[in-house]
């Protein structure tokens, strides 16, 4: 973490009780606007004494379920309904936001990788370094929503971390079954590097997420799943005091991902052809599809199987494929 002290400036004022709409302002000077800034937009929603919940999307700028959600809490929450304060933060990393892309178009990087960031370096550095060090610092509780982007597709799921003690994961796993998406999932340790997971951690905030949907488009029904979720999570934390979408029928199963072997990688350059399906369940040595090279249609199909056996929670969907792009992924019950 950089000692340098952030240059990200806002006029929302955190401490003050009502609504305010606004921008954080990262400086950017470039050819066209010698002393410009970008404007990355940001809600706080301020009622009585609570506890402070982060509301993040747009961290990959391909992933628009979880912005729809926010943008939709960002018009209709109102002070009266908050017993504690929101901070809404949908164009997480602006620049790839306004593109469409994963990645800023400025300085190439994944956010979501690089905390906690570098308040002097390049935007999506200091981006990073102002979520962790001035809005995750504000923050109680974090849910950063995501999607499978342009390359993936995932069903409907929220995203739990293991806690400290028995305790706090069981706390988390109950948030996760709150939020009220058909499956939640626990991802291996190690996908937590960099990200904003490690973020809440440093900070001591209890963190969720979402992979809701994806393939570089918007589901109005996920996203719906999203705002429908966050609504109730900021309920059972005491936060939201109305306007709270009642549980779903059936309840959410809860599956985890213990590590990569549970992810299905191309093996050769080529055109994927799927196997199997989003919702299929798979046995270990199961075949997942065919990689086929119509440089040299000659040849037969490089075969790709399961190394483990689970549920298949997301699916890749651009056809052409390179050797080492996530396929698939599977969950297993906890």
């Amino acid at each position: 973490m950089s000692e340098t002290e952030t240059r990200l400036i806002t006029t929302i004022d955190f401490e003050a009780p009502g609504k305010q709409c606004g921008f954080v302002r990262l400086p950017h000077s470039v050819h066209r606007s010698a002393y410009g800034w970008l404007p990355l937009p940001i809600v706080c929603v301020k009622g009585g004494e609570g506890p402070t919940a982060l509301l993040m999307s747009g961290t990959h700028g391909d992933e628009y379920e979880g912005q729809v959600a926010l943008c939709r809490l960002a018009a209709s929450l109102e002070a009266k309904q908050i017993q504690g304060r929101v901070i809404i933060f949908p164009m997480a990393n602006f620049s790839a936001a306004k593109a469409g892309l994963r990645t800023s178009p400025i300085d190439d990087l994944n956010l979501n990788r690089v905390y906690p960031g570098d308040a002097a370096g390049s935007p999506t550095l200091a981006i990073a370094d102002y979520v962790e060090t001035v809005l995750m610092a504000l923050a109680d509780y974090s849910l950063d929503l995501h999607s499978g982007g342009s390359s993936l597709m995932y069903l409907p799921m929220s995203i739990i971390s293991t806690g400290e003690s028995e305790e706090e994961t069981l706390f988390r796993r109950r948030l996760g079954s709150v939020f009220g998406a058909p499956y939640a999932l626990s991802m291996p340790g190690s996908h937590a590097a960099g990200n904003s997971s490690g973020a809440a951690l440093r900070q001591g905030v209890v963190a969720m997420g979402t992979e809701v949907g994806g393939s570089g488009t918007v589901t109005h029904a996920y996203a719906r799943i999203c705002e429908d979720g966050v609504r109730r999570v900021l309920a059972e934390l005491a936060i939201l005091r109305e306007d709270i979408p009642a549980a779903p029928e059936t309840a959410t199963r809860i599956l985890t991902a213990p590590d990569f072997s549970f992810f299905c990688y191309a093996s050769e350059d080529g055109l994927f052809d799927p196997a199997v399906e989003l919702g299929d369940t798979v046995a270990p040595g199961d075949l997942a599809g065919w990689i086929y090279t119509p440089e040299t249609p000659w040849r037969a199909p490089a075969e790709v199987h399961f190394e483990q056996g689970g549920l298949v929670v997301c699916k890749r969907i651009p056809g052409r494929t390179e050797r080492g792009d996530c396929l698939f992924h599977l969950g297993i019950d906890v």
